[in-house]
């Protein structure tokens, strides 16, 4: 049990960091970027308004219908890709990058090529 406290403070350790540096608003929204072992779901938020603009995750029905798994690279970057055309739909362009204390590695960092490649700006 020790390991395992010590894993989830470090990560909101660095989460808290990260959050410390990185801020949203209405014109650059912050990609905020919530990872567990077999999912992945993204925000678009405006903390400044303390709202959030857009969410999508791997348990909904845009990336259910791909037929691909949130727990691999390939699932990343076909929420990337999904989360990109959403935001562009909500008339954001430009948006500030949260990984949530992890590192900007594997599913993550898919994630973010993904969103880029859908047309965002980091």
């Amino acid at each position: 049990m020790k390991k395992l406290q010590k894993k989830q403070a470090g990560l909101a350790r660095r989460h808290r960091r990260v959050r410390g540096k990185v801020s949203g608003t209405a014109a650059r929204p912050r990609l905020c970027v919530t990872r567990s072992n077999s999912n992945l779901y993204v925000q678009f938020v405006d903390d400044v308004a303390g709202k959030t603009l857009v969410g999508v995750g791997t348990l909904g029905p845009d990336f259910k219908a791909t037929g691909k798994s949130g727990a691999n690279v390939e699932g990343a970057t076909a929420l990337g890709e999904i989360a990109g055309k959403k935001a562009l739909e909500a008339g954001i362009t430009e948006v500030v990058f949260d990984r949530g204390g992890h590192l900007y590695h594997g599913r993550v960092a898919a994630l973010a090529d993904g969103a880029r490649s859908a047309g965002l700006k980091f």
